[in-house]
């Protein structure tokens, strides 16, 4: 598995440790999203310390969590962007829709 999930009673925490979000792992990362939407977490932090490349797949499987944690009045929060994502994420104007963090303890709080 190339990431770990943590669960309490506030939020879900992802710590992805994989090097590419793309087409490889979105999938996967996508079917975690429904699952922990099911199992009733509204708020979702992902780290991405770890990823210096992520595609269009990705990046869709981050849009899909987003979508799934507001539909039920919650955030998705991304921390520990490296450069390569952050310039994927500027360009769209994503910047807008997404919840993103400097570190973990900034996402924490973001949720609480």
């Amino acid at each position: 598995m190339a990431y770990s999930i943590e669960r309490n009673s506030t939020f879900a925490f992802i710590e992805v440790q994989a090097e590419r979000l793309d087409s490889n792992l979105a999938p996967s990362l996508k079917a975690e999203f429904l699952l922990l939407n099911t199992e009733g977490f509204k708020n979702i932090i992902v780290n991405l310390y770890r990823i210096r490349f992520c595609d269009s797949s990705g990046l869709s499987s981050i849009l899909i969590g987003n979508r799934l944690c507001k539909s039920e009045s919650g955030k998705l929060v991304l921390c520990n962007l490296q450069d390569n994502v952050q310039k994927l994420i500027a360009p769209s104007r994503l910047e807008n829709v997404l919840f993103i963090a400097n570190g973990v303890e900034d996402a924490k709080t973001m949720v609480n």
